[in-house]
């Protein structure tokens, strides 16, 4: 979105009205009430040295006005229409602008401090600490009007104006830099403007009335203040932790749903709208779910047919598909549970197993003259053979081109493509060497080489269980990734007894 120069003027000096309405009611209020000290000889003094010379302390006063709205100006003036700093300043309105009333507020207090340094060298009875101790109090009542009602009102602008006229699709959430104030911080503006100040407003005004009537309530004062302070405070806390959790639980769950995973459900406990709205998150969820489980059923049929198909023409590898599948699924439920490899997502793990089926369907590709030839392939044939891995990649991008899930789409090109490559860079098609092989193919390689040496081949018997063990032993770090290699052995029982039951059968 690109603001023009008139835009940003308008929306600029709209908010800049705000922020002046705000500090004026907020004297207005405070100005209702006696300060702290506001009946001593050295204010007296303090307000005859103001009114002495109002030529200098009227515009030095003044600068508070002028100041802030110097630099809510520019604010958005600094940067250029066309510099995309603009919208992100747009957008971050509120919370820049309010804090930048406060801002005047401070340099109200350093005017004051620097009048009276002045005032020292004059002939005025004033101490120092009863006019600094009443203007705290004033400031500090004054910067917390300005920022809640300021921030409030601009907020209530912005949702109900500027999102629906410039972004009615809410498409600026995605703009990095934004400020995104938290459920947290709003609770605390509703406390400090509709439950704390007013309380401060009302003893205060009570504490002016107990001294003019010579009523000593000051310390009783002071701790009901913050006796009150104290009780607003943690049940604001509490209560916005009723709406911080399940927010964060329902963010978190949609971060899942991203990534494709629709199977977690979000626990909101409670009658209100967020628990209203956590049982129908997941009554969606829920229905999403089973449909892409339904999705996936039919795309892994379509995959497994076609790897079967592929198979039929291979006269030596009869079964390969399934046992393959079948070990993959065992290594990577070992990997699950095995640092570092804890680090890989279930999702990741699961397209593992899905896309496992269809690492050979390059062969489709081969001459039958090749794949069916009943002994040891020639060099040339051999040449002819290992080109199904590069081809195969190019077929399996095509065939699952219409899947959403762009995880799995990588992983199965990945293990079609390389999961003939070695630890030690002579493996093929693109000799890649030790971790620049993608790890869902390294994974695949040692469930392929397994399979191809315990099972019988119109070239070969098949080997004992001691002796293709042995081999990948002997192949870590040059055919196989070593410390993957170990946690595969580990499995040895479990894929012993998947054999033997493929035996049995």
């Amino acid at each position: 979105m690109k603001f023009s120069k008139k835009e940003t003027i308008k929306i600029s000096v709209i908010y800049a009205l705000i922020l002046v309405f705000a500090n004026i009611l907020g004297i207005l209020i405070s100005s209702t009430i006696e300060k702290p000290g506001g009946s001593s000889e050295s204010m007296s003094e303090w307000l005859r040295f103001m009114n002495d010379y109002r030529m200098i302390t009227d515009p030095i006063q003044f600068l508070t006005f002028i100041i802030p709205t110097i630099f809510c100006f520019w604010y958005t003036k600094s940067v250029k229409i066309s510099d995309e700093r603009l919208e992100r300043r747009l957008i971050n309105l509120p919370i820049a602008y309010s804090t930048i009333g406060v801002l005047g507020w401070l340099v109200y207090f350093a005017e004051e401090v620097i009048l009276l340094l002045v005032v020292n060298h004059l002939d005025y009875q004033i101490q120092a600490k009863h006019i600094l101790s009443s203007s705290i109090f004033y400031i500090t009542s004054e910067a917390t009007v300005t920022f809640t009602l300021a921030y409030f009102l601009m907020d209530l602008l912005h949702k109900k104006w500027f999102f629906p006229s410039f972004y009615p699709n809410g498409e600026f959430i995605g703009i990095k830099g934004l400020k995104h104030p938290s459920v947290k911080f709003l609770c605390r503006i509703n406390y400090v403007s509709v439950t704390l100040f007013p309380l401060a407003l009302l003893l205060e005004s009570l504490y002016s009335i107990s001294m003019k009537n010579n009523i000593q309530i000051g310390k009783q004062y002071i701790f009901v203040f913050f006796l009150v302070f104290l009780i607003g405070l943690v049940i604001s806390t509490t209560f916005y932790k009723n709406f911080e959790k399940p927010l964060a639980m329902l963010k978190a769950r949609i971060e899942k749903i991203k990534q494709g995973d629709f199977s977690s459900r979000v626990c909101i406990l409670g009658n209100d709208d967020f628990g209203e709205l956590g049982a129908i998150f997941n009554d969606m969820t829920s229905s999403i779910d089973s449909q892409t489980k339904k999705i996936q059923e039919i795309q892994n049929s379509v995959i497994e047919g076609m790897a079967v198909m592929v198979e039929s023409r291979d006269n030596s590898t009869g079964g390969h598909i399934k046992r393959t599948s079948d070990c993959v699924r065992i290594f990577v439920n070992s990997l699950k549970n095995t640092e570092p490899y804890k680090k890989y997502s279930d999702s990741f793990y699961q397209s593992v197993v899905r896309a496992a089926p269809m690492h050979d369907l390059g062969k489709i590709a081969v001459d039958d003259a090749v794949l069916r030839k009943p002994g040891k392939f020639t060099d040339e044939e051999y040449e002819k053979m290992k080109a199904h891995s590069k081809e195969g990649a190019r077929i399996v991008e095509e065939v699952i081109k219409p899947v959403e899930n762009e995880e799995f789409k990588k992983i199965a090109i990945n293990i079609a493509h390389f999961h003939h490559e070695k630890w030690n860079g002579q493996g093929y098609p693109e000799k890649l060497s030790g971790n620049q092989i993608p790890f869902e193919a390294r994974i695949m390689a040692l469930a392929d080489v397994f399979d191809a040496l315990v099972s019988k081949r119109c070239y070969k018997d098949s080997f004992s269980y001691d002796k293709a063990f042995q081999i990948i032993e002997e192949s870590l770090g040059s055919h196989f990734d070593p410390e993957l290699g170990k946690i595969f052995i580990q499995c040895r029982p479990q894929l012993e007894e998947l054999y033997n039951t493929y035996q049995a059968e």
